[in-house]
């Protein structure tokens, strides 16, 4: 894990307690979507997108992509509805400039993330030592289980990063 930035922490968590759709994020996944989807319909107004198709297509992303720990899914959230809002769609060198200026812009978003949070890895985050797949049946959504993630936290804080960026990055 990266050293926490302690300056850009503090930005972005007193951010997080204005942002619109951070706290939309937060509220989503305490209703029991999963990470990814609740950053992801958060931004459900931007997307031209159906909305059972947008939850559909994010629920591979939960627990770090299937449980698996990995890439944490509220980034992998934060990263589809850039791509959504900003992606690049020609193959080959027609698109080569687009594709490094989206690849640039994921870069940033995770270098954000990762300032307040030291890492954009699921297992990381959470504090689990082993890595690859869990068990694939997540845990009940309970009061307890609510105390003991900071899931829905790191929802709010995807979604205004993303919030902002796309704030000072209109189209």
């Amino acid at each position: 894990m990266q050293e926490i930035n302690a300056e850009k922490a503090a930005y972005w968590l007193e951010k997080a307690k204005t942002s619109e759709r951070g706290q939309r994020a937060y509220t989503y996944f305490n209703e029991g979507y999963n990470c990814s989807q609740a950053v992801a319909m958060a931004f459900s107004d931007m997307i031209d997108m159906d909305e059972a198709l947008l939850l559909r297509a994010m629920s591979s992303f939960g627990g770090g992509m299937g449980r698996l720990r990995e890439v944490c899914g509220a980034v992998s959230g934060m990263f589809f509805v850039a791509g959504a809002i900003y992606g690049y769609g020609e193959p080959g060198a027609a698109g080569q400039e687009e594709k490094a200026a989206h690849y640039a812009r994921i870069q940033q978003l995770a270098e954000a993330y990762r300032d307040v949070n030291g890492s954009i890895v699921c297992r990381e985050l959470l504090g689990l030592t082993k890595p690859g797949a869990d068990q694939p049946t997540p845990e009940q959504r309970t009061a307890e289980y609510y105390k003991k993630r900071p899931c829905g936290q790191l929802c709010m804080l995807a979604a205004t990063i993303l919030e902002q960026y796309i704030e000072e990055n209109k189209k």
